[in-house]
Formats: C-alpha cells, structure tokens, sequence
C-alpha cells in the first residue's frame, strides 16, 4: 500500500519502561528513531511516556519544562493525582516527554491486580522481581494517556497509542477496556518466556515446535509475565516484533502471530565524520592500551590488535561464553602482535580498582601486573561468583608475559564516569579492530549494527535478527569481505561456533594486508547505511495504519 493510502495517526502516544532510562537496546530503538518519526509527524503530537526513577532526580536524559503542557500538568496533579514531570528527552530530536511516578499507585496495587484477574484471568501472584514496577508503571503510563486524550479533547482524531515489551501490557489491557477509541500498538522485543527458556539452558530453535508457552511459563515460574505478554499480543489492535526469527518464537510461545515486523533501525548522528573520526578513534586506542599496559605491567604496541564484544550480563545469550572460548583458541596460533581483546559488559559493580587508578593517575610506569591482572573494576562479592571471571579462572586466563593473546574484563557500565576509562562506549568502541557478538538469543541485536556504523567490522550469529538480515544482504559465515560474518550456531554446537569465529579472525588478522582492511571497513559503514531508519520506518507507519484500520 502506498504511503498516501494509508490511515496515519493524529496523535502518538509511545511508552517504554527505557523512556529517559538506559537499560538496553530499546533505549537505542527509540532514541535513534526519534527524528525520523518527527520528520514525518509533527514534533506537538507526539508524546514519549517513560518512569520517573526517584534515585534519578538529576536525570542527565530529560530536561524539564515549566512551559509544556503546563495546564494540564496542574490539572493531572490537582485533579487526577496524578505525579508527572513534562519536558524534554535529551537527545536529537528532543521530543515531547512525560515521566510518571508510578509508586502512588502501589497503594491500589491489589485492587488492579484483582481486576485484572477478574477480567483477564492474569494470576499475578505467580510473578517476581520487576513485575511490581512494571505494572505499576504500565498502569500509571495509561492513566496518562486517558488523561491527555480527554484533555486535549481527542475523540474524533486518529489516535495510536505504542507500547513496548511484557512491561507495558497493562497499559494495552486497560486502554483496550476503558479508552476502546485509541488504537493500541504493542511490540514485543523479546519474549519473556523465549528468554527465560534460554536463561535456563533449555534448548529453545530446535525443541521450538514442541514448546507450549503456558506450561513453560508455569515451569519456570513466569506465569505472570508470559500471560500479561500473550494478552496484550491478542488484544492490541496490531502486534508486532522485529524480526523474523522473534517473529516465529511469538507465534509458537504466545500463540499469536505479529501482524507486522518492524526491524530495527539505526541514526548514525552520533557516529563522528572526517577528521573527527580519525581523532577519536587515535585517543580511544590511546586510552585503552594505556590501561592494558597498567593492568598487566607490559609495554602494548600501537599495532596492537584489538577486539570485542559488549552488551548485557546475559552469559549463553548474548554468547559471552562462546567469546572467551574463542579468545583462548586464539591463544593456540601465532601472531606477530599482541591480540587484546575486551569483554564490556556490565556486572555487579562495587567500583575503580583503586591500585589501576593510582598507576592511571599517577603514570606510574609499572614493570609487574597488577593481581588479577584481567579485570579494571571491582566487583560486588568473590570473583568465583562471576561466571565470567569463574570461566577465565578455568581457562587460566592470567594475561602472563609470553602469550600474545589477552582478555580484559571491563564490568563496568561506559558512561563517562567509571573512573579508569572515563569515556562512553561509543568514544572506546571506534578504537576496536574487530567485534564479536556471537549472540544464543538475540531478537534483534544493536551492537553489531553500531559496530558496523563505526566501519569496525564484526562477527555475530545466524540466531540474530540482524544476523539474518545481514546474510539476506550477501553476508557469508566464514568471511568478513562484506564487514560482517554470520557464524551458523545452533543448540548444541558451541565449539564448533567458537572454532568458525577463531578461523575468521585468524584470517583476518594474518590474510589480509591494509587495502583490503580499509576496503572491509569501509564495506561495513556501507552496509550499516541500509539499517537506517529512513528504510524501516515504512514498517512502522504500515503497522499503525494496521492498529487503526483494525479498531
């Protein structure tokens, strides 16, 4: 259907629980689409409802304004109860946002779950952890879109209202009973018993056909979560997720297949041009093989070769424990320069190792390694606790003198302030040679996107939905020609996938001579160009015309 023909929204109402709140990939999702979705709508019609996180007072991410909405503001608070703070997020874009506290309604808590119980049958006694928040949240979040929708007097317009992950299906339950005239658009990312399944070490691709949803969610003791997910699924007036490999996980586990993929997009705004580029990318190699050599009392070269993979705590998910499997058989062949590669991930953190700091600040020039010479923070509790640091114990991973081949922990989350980096992620990443993302579970999955963006090329898996869409636009398994490698894994061949990555990066490292390697890179920016938004926002706009013809 051409874009002419379809019914577009009036007003959009978008929430998720990473509105203002950094957690993960939905973050990047929203963030980056922002100013496409204002290049085609108008900035005052589009609304972004996130939490108000007391222990975020001085939130970076919002600036507030006295100004928007500021009768409404009064009248929510004086007449509705109800606790927001308007203004806008920050970042390109800024668009219209609301945070809502969401910790008054604890007190009926009881009384929504009853009726959620008595209309949906959602047992929420079977539920755990953020459950709580969550719902709470999704309940204030609709209670805000009533509000506003009356407000402004919107009955009559074309109204959508998007709300992401299990953490907002309240919100599509609630405004389907009480407010049936705006249209309802929920997007799952990942669903909560798909994960679950894989967090548990259960085999999910090949027993797929075999799962049924309900009864795992009971056996893993998710039934609140996965029941709350799979109404939302049925009720919203358009379901979607993004990708297919997600695509074919809801329609076995939720029962319900989405009436739409909406694939990930990308903004490449915050990826540096020319002599920015250049500049930054020096000082990240810089500032990260200066705290190599402090950690582990070497002197690095500048060739150095540098390698990583990134993203959430999640160990067989996001294939963490097929990286430092792979990095210990990189161990096994010769290269003619060191080999250094970072695993940045955040763990449970108690903070800077205080003797790395010391020798950062004080450019101590160290002739020995400093204890642990594997990690730069300090983690909360013995480090055989940490499975990451259990496996590097295992593989006795002690980054000694004669192995040119080594691994580097980095549990802390980039933001700034971690007190031995003191940079972003995105101003260390465009130092790396190379990534590595060999993901288990991977809805989507950004950090291979962003790592092509920053023509570092990278490896990840045919269990990705990016993997899969990188292999529909020509990527191979067992080369980098393209800038990405999709690496076939299955349930059961985790040495086999860590023997395929170890092959590619050796080729890479010893075959390739620098024109090639700059040909690679500049292959990668080229492919990552074809994830941008301004090619997947049709998708968007053809799911909320789906959500409005359908109400």
């Amino acid at each position: 259907m051409a874009f002419h023909e379809m019914l577009a929204p009036d007003y959009i109402f978008e929430s998720s629980w990473e509105v203002c709140n950094k957690v993960g990939g939905i973050y990047t999702v929203l963030s980056t689409r922002v100013r496409t979705l204002l290049n085609l709508f108008k900035k005052d019609k589009i609304f972004f409802i996130g939490p108000f996180l007391h222990k975020k007072e001085s939130n970076i991410e919002f600036i507030e304004s006295e100004t928007i909405l500021d009768s409404w503001r009064k009248y929510a608070n004086e007449q509705e109860g109800l606790k927001v703070r308007v203004g806008y997020w920050n970042i390109p874009g800024k668009p219209i946002t609301i945070l809502v506290d969401f910790l008054p309604f604890y007190e009926e808590k009881d009384i929504i779950y009853f009726q959620m119980w008595e209309k949906y049958h959602i047992d929420s006694t079977v539920a755990y952890g953020d459950y709580d928040d969550s719902c709470m949240f999704a309940y204030a979040t609709s209670k805000v879109i009533e509000s506003l929708y009356h407000f402004l007097q919107l009955q009559g317009k074309k109204v959508i209202a998007h709300l992401n992950e299990w953490m907002l299906g309240m919100a599509v339950l609630y405004i389907h009973k009480y407010l049936p005239t705006v249209a309802t658009l929920f997007t799952t990312h990942a669903t909560s018993i798909g994960r679950s399944i894989c967090a548990n070490n259960k085999p999910l691709y090949g027993q797929l056909s075999n799962y049924n949803g309900d009864q795992m969610a009971s056996e893993l003791n998710i039934k609140g979560k996965h029941t709350l997910e799979k109404l939302a699924a049925f009720y919203a007036n358009c379901f979607t997720t993004v990708s297919e490999i997600t695509g074919k996980e809801c329609t076995q586990l939720l029962e319900k297949k989405p009436d739409i993929i909406i694939p990930n997009g990308f903004d490449s705004d915050f990826v540096p041009k020319g002599k920015m580029f250049e500049t930054k990318k020096v000082k990240a190699r810089s500032v990260l093989i200066n705290v190599i050599q402090k950690l582990i009392g070497l002197s690095i070269p500048e060739n150095a070769f540098l390698l990583a993979t990134a993203g959430r705590y999640e160990y067989k998910n996001k294939g963490i424990d097929v990286f430092i499997e792979t990095i210990y058989r990189l161990k096994k062949t010769y290269f003619d320069r060191p080999i250094i590669a970072f695993v940045l991930v955040p763990a449970c953190l108690q903070g800077a190792r205080a003797d790395l700091k010391e020798r950062l600040e004080n450019a101590v020039s160290s002739q020995f390694p400093l204890p642990r010479p594997f990690i730069t923070h300090e983690l909360v509790g013995p480090l055989c606790n940490d499975p990451i640091c259990e496996y590097l114990y295992y593989l006795n991973f002690t980054n000694e003198d004669d192995s040119q081949v080594k691994i580097i922990f980095v549990p802390s989350y980039l933001n700034g302030e971690d007190g031995i980096f003191n940079m972003v992620y995105y101003d260390l990443l465009i130092g790396m040679d190379l990534t590595v993302f060999p993901s288990y579970y991977e809805p989507w999955g950004y950090t291979p996107l962003e790592s092509i963006a920053f023509h570092i090329p990278t490896i990840t898996t045919n269990l990705t939905g990016f993997g899969i869409w990188a292999k529909s636009k020509g990527a191979k398994s067992d080369t980098l020609d393209l800038g990405v490698a999709v690496v076939e894994r299955t349930d059961d061949n985790y040495f086999e996938t860590a023997e395929a990555i170890k092959n590619i990066i050796v080729k890479y490292i010893t075959k390739y001579d620098s024109s090639q390697i700059l040909n690679i890179q500049r292959t990668s920016c080229a492919l990552s160009k074809k994830a941008f938004w301004s090619h997947f926002i049709k998708y968007y706009l053809q799911a909320y015309d789906v959500a409005l013809r359908k109400l």
